[in-house]
């Protein structure tokens, strides 16, 4: 028979003779892995029952699993003033304004996608996400450049997980119907991409504010921080640029004449098979070329932030 004996170091009783195998690992890991089978059995379920109840579920938790996995492994490695309601309220908060700055200021200023497009994109997404970090960072009683990273992944992944719920629930509907297989498909694209994207993006931007912050007391636009945000704006604006240049590179090795002028014609000429294959590979090469990059960057904010910051980087 079991016995509960009480540990002098902690405030919760143990079981003797019971190992607690349920909390091995770190918490991010269990949510990803729970998560990731209650998705999975969701699909399965919805696809052999055809029940549209389960599509809400489907939706939500496919967009909102990674962003909050990687948000709860940033919150891991936060100081002691990034508590767990600040960073739900950046990455509700955060991600909301963001989504909605975002889609009132690209209708009204950005209408055909383009090279100058894409950097407006960029440019408004990364100013509204900044913007409402500033918002939510005003009062805090410290700042270091490692919190300003944390927040900034809860801003950039909630700005994430609300995009890519809008993004799943419009796949779901097609010229023939309701397409699960279109939800799905978009679900697993998007969040094989969430961790090379927004979130990465303003933490960058999150530890360059509150590093200047840390030296001023406050918030404040540098010329560092401008720096830093031209940085991710490139890289935001390359991001979604991708599959345009990765166009222009197929018509480059392999268009043929007819191509080139029906093209000069301002029409559509068909492509081959190969064309299509090589177009594939060239987008997934420029998108993987982008996030090494940015997690280049990241790597090294990352190693001077927590040289900077005196706190211990581990987990909580």
């Amino acid at each position: 028979m079991t016995q509960a004996a009480e540990d002098p170091g902690s405030k919760a009783p143990t079981i003797t003779g019971i190992t607690p195998r349920w909390r091995a690992g770190p918490s991010w890991a269990r949510i990803l892995v729970i998560g990731l089978a209650l998705w999975v059995a969701s699909v399965l379920t919805i696809f052999t029952t055809g029940n549209p109840n389960l599509i809400p579920t489907v939706i939500l938790l496919g967009s909102f699993l990674i962003p909050v996995t990687f948000v709860v492994y940033a919150f891991e490695r936060a100081d002691q003033v990034v508590t767990a309601q600040r960073i739900f309220t950046a990455f509700v908060y955060g991600g909301v304004l963001g989504v909605l700055g975002a889609s009132f200021l690209e209708s009204a200023f950005l209408r055909q996608p383009s090279g100058l497009g894409y950097v407006g994109v960029g440019l408004i997404e990364e100013g509204v996400k900044v913007a409402a970090l500033w918002l939510l960072a005003r009062r805090l009683p410290r700042y270091t450049m490692r919190d300003g990273m944390v927040l900034g992944a809860a801003v950039g992944f909630g700005f994430a997980a609300f995009e890519s719920a809008g993004y799943a629930f419009n796949a779901l509907f097609t010229s023939t119907g309701p397409s699960l297989l279109n939800l799905v498909e978009t679900e697993v694209l998007r969040g094989i991409l969430t961790p090379a994207g927004h979130g990465l993006w303003t933490t960058i931007l999150g530890g360059a504010l509150f590093a200047t912050a840390a030296r001023r007391g406050r918030p404040r636009l540098t010329g560092a921080v401008l720096g830093w945000y031209a940085v991710v704006v490139l890289l935001h604006a390359l991001w979604d640029a991708s599959s345009g240049i990765a166009v222009w590179l197929t018509l480059l090795l392999t268009g043929t004449r007819r191509q080139w002028l029906l093209i000069r014609l301002d029409d559509v000429p068909r492509v081959t098979g190969g064309q299509v294959h090589l177009f594939t590979a060239l987008s997934w090469a420029l998108l993987v070329l982008v996030g090494i990059v940015g997690l280049l960057v990241l790597h090294g904010r990352w190693h001077r932030a927590t040289a900077v910051s005196p706190t211990d980087a581990g987990g909580r």
